[in-house]
């Protein structure tokens, strides 16, 4: 006999013709995403509705709609699915490894972390990495994420971290605009046409800050990475406030040059984060020791 749990648990065949109908907003055309027939999809529905007690769509005429019951279950269920997803493909990609679902900042992601992966697939050729971009802060309680890169200061409950690298940044733009700003001293700099990165609305506070400087910042145009900023200081839009790791080859090349002498350390870091919970995760567990290793040769020279 059948338990009550397993009784209670709908089929995953169910639940799958559930989210598509609700993706979709129409029976139609999830049976032709799912090969099925129409009919066969409003059975399914109508199979899981009963299974539940309680309706998930409310149909008017030819058009359907998810109930608020059917709208909380969808995100609920979209979560399930998605992870036996991710687990199916990588046990059939890898079925002898482990999976690090890793969350990554952009910047630190493209630019340092990417080009080094080979070497930690070569030491540890049994993981898969799966990376998430993200430009806003992690939530672990809702991602599935075993750990992230992370930049910044943030408290993050129930979370342990290994601390990276201080982020030390360049005051750059392009070799044709620094002539015309004859820069010379701070206020110089605050009188410039200033670049804005939209999730670090106070480096230039800062930065003035650190240089001795307390005045309001201009407006300015602002960008949401590192990388759309670069490029358009180097067309000469004006001075932004950058990774020194992130425009190496633009330094090297030309594209960009220093306006200011020396560098100045963010205040703030990159740092590897992970729930407590999942602190003894085999992959993670290696990757941690493999990425401690790597920044402590240093952050430079991607």
């Amino acid at each position: 006999m059948r338990s009550y749990v397993a009784r209670r648990l709908p089929q995953t065949s169910l639940l799958e013709t559930f989210e598509a109908a609700a993706r979709r907003g129409s029976f139609t055309l999830a049976a032709a995403d799912l090969n099925m027939t129409q009919g066969a999809v409003s059975r399914q529905i109508r199979a899981l509705e009963q299974q539940l007690g309680t309706e998930l769509f409310v149909r008017e005429r030819q058009r359907i709609f998810l109930s608020p019951a059917g709208a909380t279950y969808l995100e609920e269920i979209s979560k399930a699915l998605s992870i036996i997803r991710m687990a199916s493909t990588a046990l059939q990609v890898n079925p002898d490894g482990g999976v690090l679902n890793l969350g990554i900042v952009p910047t630190f992601g493209t630019r340092w972390l990417a080009p080094r992966l080979p070497e930690f697939f070569k030491e540890n050729p049994g993981i898969t990495v799966n990376l998430t971009t993200k430009l806003r802060p992690f939530d672990f309680s809702s991602e599935m994420l075993d750990a992230a890169i992370h930049f910044g200061a943030d408290d993050w409950p129930g979370t342990e971290q290994l601390f990276l690298a201080e982020e030390t940044v360049v005051l750059a733009c392009s070799p044709d605009l620094l002539p015309r700003l004859n820069i010379t001293t701070v206020e110089d700099v605050a009188r410039g046409p200033l670049l804005h990165l939209a999730t670090r609305p106070h480096a230039w506070k800062r930065w003035f800050d650190m240089n001795g400087l307390n005045t309001d910042v201009a407006a300015g145009p602002t960008f949401d990475q590192f990388a759309t900023m670069a490029q358009a200081a180097a067309h000469s839009l004006g001075l932004a406030l950058l990774p020194e790791f992130l425009i190496e080859d633009e330094l090297r090349s030309g594209r960009l040059v220093a306006a200011w002498d020396g560098a100045n350390k963010s205040i703030g870091s990159y740092a590897l984060i992970w729930p407590a919970a999942r602190r003894d995760h085999p992959p993670l567990v290696r990757f941690r020791q493999w990425i401690k290793d790597a920044v402590s040769r240093g952050l430079q020279g991607a």
